[in-house]
């Protein structure tokens, strides 16, 4: 075991909700330890978000001492040995040492254990086995520490064992090495991860989903993103051709304008040109409804120019909303010749901060009162009178409205009494 860096007085393990589970679980011969992606952003100065525990207590043990104090365990992983506990409404992962028996995918049959060291070496990365005692105190079993300190994301082990053991490595691999790695991927890595290619295509495309979200928001996923793809590896995944260039003028673009990173959005620069794409993802990567209809939404990208007129902006605003009119106008803006600085295209696509699309204001009644019927016609009417509207820049005072009420209510009505219409007298 490697000497390790003192955490400190850091906040989060000396005080609060961390340090009173883990003084909970350290006592009568138990001992816990802070594991995991709290260790690692610790000691390279990113924020701990999650805080997941790791302890020789067996399961029972944790849910009765955390029931003792008042806390709420939930069996979220029972067999496999982790244990969720609520304590002041904030919910952290316990994982009892463990060893994996007779590995087989996700599925591993595992037996509970109280060494460290092995606990450790049945993890995935070498920056992912680090352990905190509750003094600051970090211990290394694997190489986790020169490799923080190189920023290098490296496998325990025999990278094809540890990808055996469950095949979405292959992109936690590139996942953590766009957001904690430096340079070239390792190559011990990136050559287990080639030859088990094949094994992706078993995963759940929830999990797949999952990683590549991540994936696209991280701060090296342009360079880690080619990797993938000179590998053969992203195809795969995506099912179709990435536009990494696309991609990087995304990024380019949502920095420029003080966007946040937005992984959808992204999504889409990498690999939707035609609405087939759209589809595809949505299906490969099961994404949400909400997510598709982003997707879907920004299949037209091609129709919006820096150039167009504010009138037509504004409509475009109107007719798709804020965040699809952004999702369309930054991918044309990606595929164009025009660099992050161009001020049409900023204006552009400034235009949702500057301006509030209006509620159409014209409802049934302002038609049945001017004897349109309920039923299609009604409908066909609405639908005639907005496009007025929209046409007419959106209007608010109350001539231009009945104006544009009475127009479409008599175009309506000539089409309802017309011989050749579906109701009309033959």
């Amino acid at each position: 075991m490697t000497s390790a860096p003192h955490l400190g007085d850091a906040p989060w393990l000396q005080r609060g909700d961390v340090a009173r589970l883990l003084a909970l679980l350290n006592s009568d011969g138990e001992e816990a330890r802070v594991v995991g992606g709290a260790v690692r952003n610790a000691l390279l100065r990113l924020p701990v978000h999650e805080v997941d525990v790791a302890t020789t207590a067996v399961p029972e043990e944790v849910i009765r001492r955390v029931g003792a104090v008042g806390g709420k365990a939930i069996p979220t992983g029972i067999e496999h040995g982790t244990v969720t506990a609520v304590l002041d409404q904030r919910a952290m992962e316990i994982t009892t040492l463990r060893e994996d028996v007779e590995p087989y995918g996700r599925k591993a049959r595992v037996v509970f254990g109280r060494d460290w060291k092995t606990d450790a070496e049945r993890r995935d990365f070498t920056i992912n086995a680090l352990s905190a005692t509750a003094d600051g105190t970090v211990h290394d079993y694997v190489g986790g520490l020169s490799d923080i300190a190189a920023h290098r994301v490296r496998f325990i082990g025999e990278p094809r064992r540890r990808i055996e053991e469950d095949y979405l490595r292959i992109l936690r691999f590139f996942r953590f090495h766009a957001h904690f790695g430096e340079g070239a991927p390792d190559a011990a890595g990136v050559h287990a991860c080639i030859a088990a290619r094949a094994g992706l295509e078993a995963l759940s495309r929830e999990r797949v989903r999952m990683e590549m979200l991540k994936l696209v928001v991280a701060a090296r996923a342009t360079p880690t993103l080619a990797v993938m793809t000179e590998c053969g590896l992203l195809g795969i995944v995506l099912g179709g051709v990435p536009y990494l260039a696309s991609f990087e003028n995304m990024i380019k673009v949502e920095t420029a304008l003080g966007a946040g990173a937005d992984a959808i959005r992204r999504l889409g620069a990498l690999g939707v040109w035609v609405r087939e794409d759209a589809e595809r993802l949505t299906q490969r990567l099961r994404l949400s409804n909400a997510e598709s209809e982003r997707l879907l939404a920004i299949d037209r990208w091609w129709c919006v120019a820096a150039a167009i007129a504010t009138p037509a902006a504004r409509a475009l605003l109107y007719r798709l909303g804020p965040k699809a009119f952004t999702d369309r106008v930054l991918l044309a803006w990606t595929r164009s010749e025009a660099g992050v600085a161009d001020a049409r295209w900023r204006t552009l696509a400034s235009l949702p901060q500057c301006w509030t699309a209006p509620a159409f204001p014209l409802k049934a009644a302002d038609f049945t009162r001017r004897g349109i019927a309920a039923g299609p016609t009604l409908g066909a009417v609405l639908r005639a009178a907005e496009a007025a509207w929209i046409a007419a820049n959106f209007p608010s005072d109350e001539g231009a409205l009945e104006l544009i009420a009475d127009r479409a209510a008599r175009s309506g009505q000539s089409s309802f009494d017309s011989p050749l219409s579906p109701g009309g007298n033959r």
